[in-house]
């Protein structure tokens, strides 16, 4: 504690000749976001046709965001229970991390018939991802490295690196055929060191649109297990790729049933529309019922310094969705929905470009991707010139959301990428 003597002796002069100074003088300006740079930049056009296609938000056919009606359902009888605010326990809300878990893998996964499968609540799929490299950095016995698809997720790199893991990248998109390079990737995932951690998106990958079929990841699997490699899947579209949550978590459930001891990145932003409210869950399959408690008993060290326990309103909104048959199957019906339209929006931008416009490019990958994204292809130079002849932004890798198109704009979008596209 400082004396009084020697608080005395700093004299006001002293202090005032140092106030120009910042402690924060040195800190630099920071590389501005891709996504939100889009964003602003759309915010300052004032042209009438101008269309964001940047942000990964669904919008429904107006334009708009939209709120399901099973939560606006699961809220109103949220308020009827008058639910009281108190805080939830260190790993979540219980009655939704088992539903969350439920929905993942299955009813009938012996992960969870076993009681070994350890999961806590997060803070959305972002929150998830960084509590599973925490806990890797932390425990994982082998090479503190992770593999990542190239190109994959922009935000996976700083949170597997800011957890201090090793990241390299692994081949997976061919720019020649827009689609998935699965000789590549198996080459890579054969070469790769013993018991490597790779990231896995489980459905609809971020940012192409491109994912394995059931046979390919058969031979994923394959591999990673000849390997001794560990599984991170990232599943954050569970539902919203093809409308089907099973057929979603084919992979997962794949790697479950083989032995392969996964570990999961949960996200319900996308798939209940439930962006703000960031609720996710990360999971672990152990071994048996005793490792589930060490390992639920180290998730709890990791979150507790981080944010001590998780918001309840999303989770409550989630569990009681999961969790009452009538509005789960409203739910089902309404996720469904969402993934028809983003796929009706792939069908009708092909048509436009090939029948209506006459492109003589292949644009088979608008309706072989799926899920939110489209990598239309475009190169960074047709990028600007779409967004300076047209006012359609986008990001400058060719990633269209296509969330953001509608039944009165796909025409005028089909227009504009013919126009910067064609020779």
């Amino acid at each position: 504690m400082l004396s009084s003597l020697t608080r005395a002796s700093v004299k006001p002069t002293q202090i005032a000749s140092r106030a120009f100074l910042s402690t924060w003088n040195a800190v630099p300006q920071g590389p501005p976001d891709a996504i939100l740079g889009v964003s602003e930049a759309f915010k300052k056009d004032v042209s009438a046709d101008k269309m964001n296609l940047g942000v990964g938000a669904y919008r429904d056919d107006a334009g708009l965001p939209y709120v399901l009606t099973s939560v606006k359902k699961a809220e109103r009888i949220m308020m009827e229970n008058n639910m009281d605010k108190e805080y939830a326990g260190i790993t979540g809300v219980p009655s939704f991390t088992k539903a969350a878990g439920a929905l993942a893998y299955g009813d009938d996964s012996p992960a969870i018939k076993e009681n070994r499968l350890a999961i806590a609540q997060s803070i959305s799929g972002t929150g998830a991802l960084r509590m599973g490299a925490e806990f890797f950095n932390a425990w994982f016995p082998h090479a503190k490295n992770v593999i990542v698809p190239n190109p994959t997720w922009g935000n996976h790199i700083p949170i597997m690196k800011n957890a201090g893991l090793g990241l390299e990248k692994y081949t997976y998109f061919d720019k020649q055929t827009n689609g998935l390079n699965i000789d590549g990737m198996l080459e890579d995932l054969q070469k790769a060191p013993k018991n490597t951690v790779v990231l896995l998106h489980a459905c609809a990958h971020n940012p192409t649109g491109v994912d394995p079929t059931m046979e390919q990841w058969d031979q994923i699997s394959k591999v990673m297990k000849e390997r001794d490699h560990f599984a991170f899947f990232d599943m954050a579209y569970q539902g919203f790729a093809s409308g089907d949550c099973s057929r979603d978590a084919y992979a997962l459930r794949k790697f479950v049933d083989e032995g392969h001891q996964v570990v999961l990145a949960q996200s319900f932003a996308k798939n209940m529309g439930l962006y703000g409210e960031r609720v996710g869950s990360f999971s672990i399959v152990c071994h048996d019922e005793q490792e589930k408690a060490r390992v639920d008993s180290q998730l709890k060290i990791i979150i507790r310094p981080m944010y001590s326990n998780p918001p309840i309103h999303g989770a409550h909104i989630v569990s009681t969705v999961l969790n009452t048959p009538e509005l789960k199957q409203e739910w089902l019906g309404e996720v469904k929905s969402m993934a028809d339209r983003i796929i009706t929006m792939r069908t009708q931008l092909r048509n436009h470009l090939e029948n209506d416009f006459g492109s003589k490019k292949n644009w088979n990958h608008i309706t072989d991707q799926i899920g939110m994204f489209c990598f239309s292809g475009m190169t960074p130079e047709q990028v600007n010139n779409i967004k300076n002849d047209w006012h359609v932004y986008l990001t400058q890798d060719g990633r269209i959301s296509m969330a953001g198109i509608s039944s009165a704009n796909v025409k005028y979008l089909a227009e504009a990428i013919h126009n910067v596209t064609k020779d």
